[in-house]
């Protein structure tokens, strides 16, 4: 019988962060860490493994750790270091150690990746509009940026029968009216609170039959 499970979690609160711990049952403890206030989202368990030993996840701390010493959350407080179960690795990397480590052992039969929720897909959606909106504030988002040229016409993913023509640098036309992208956005989804539109806009439209998010990614991912 098994003494508990290593598990690896992640939250849309710090994406670049994953955590890696050890728990005699998962659900509870994952209703422990998700009772606190002080995040803004839930954790979700990404996957879990089977183990024999209470405290295993140590090892693979250890693992981790020698691997790569700069990727685990240390920091200090109050004059005292810090050294926390926080990774900045993703989910898939944690967990391709995690099949190494099974896989060695023969007990790949233990290693189990979670299926994520309806409530898990809402909330990474939710902090990825965050993410966007905070983004764009800084930032000058601009047809220019997307290298999209006065225009072109960009077809909806949501509604392919809604496309809009590009007028200039920030505005689009639309059954005849001109727009900046933001208040053109609120009238087709109906939302008056959406404040991001050109986030909306590269995540919902195409140009050339591809996503502008997919354009945005190719043309500026080395920046």
């Amino acid at each position: 019988m098994s003494a508990g499970f290593i598990y690896i979690l992640t939250n849309p609160s710090f994406p670049e962060y994953i955590k890696i711990g050890y728990a005699d049952n998962v659900e509870n403890r994952l209703q422990q860490l998700n009772n606190s206030e002080c995040i803004p989202f839930a954790f979700r368990v990404y996957a879990t493994y089977e183990v024999d030993k209470r405290l295993s996840d140590l090892n693979l701390h250890a693992i981790i750790d020698k691997l790569n010493p700069n990727l685990r959350s240390i920091d200090t407080f109050n004059g005292k270091q810090r050294i926390r179960e926080f990774y900045a690795m993703s989910p898939t990397d944690a967990y391709e150690i995690l099949e190494a480590i099974a896989q060695i052992n023969d007990r790949a039969d233990r290693l189990k990746k979670w299926d994520m929720t309806p409530t898990d897909k809402q909330a990474e959606e939710i902090a990825e509009d965050v993410k966007l909106a905070v983004k764009e504030r800084a930032s000058n988002y601009t047809f220019n940026y997307w290298q999209i040229p006065v225009g072109a016409t960009l077809v909806y993913v949501d509604d392919p029968s809604v496309a809009v023509r590009v007028v200039s640098d920030r505005k689009v036309e639309y059954h005849g009216d001109t727009m900046f992208m933001t208040p053109f956005v609120q009238l087709i989804t109906g939302n008056n609170k959406l404040i991001h539109g050109p986030g909306y806009v590269a995540r919902h439209f195409t140009y050339n039959g591809e996503l502008i998010k997919d354009i945005e990614t190719r043309l500026h991912s080395q920046e």
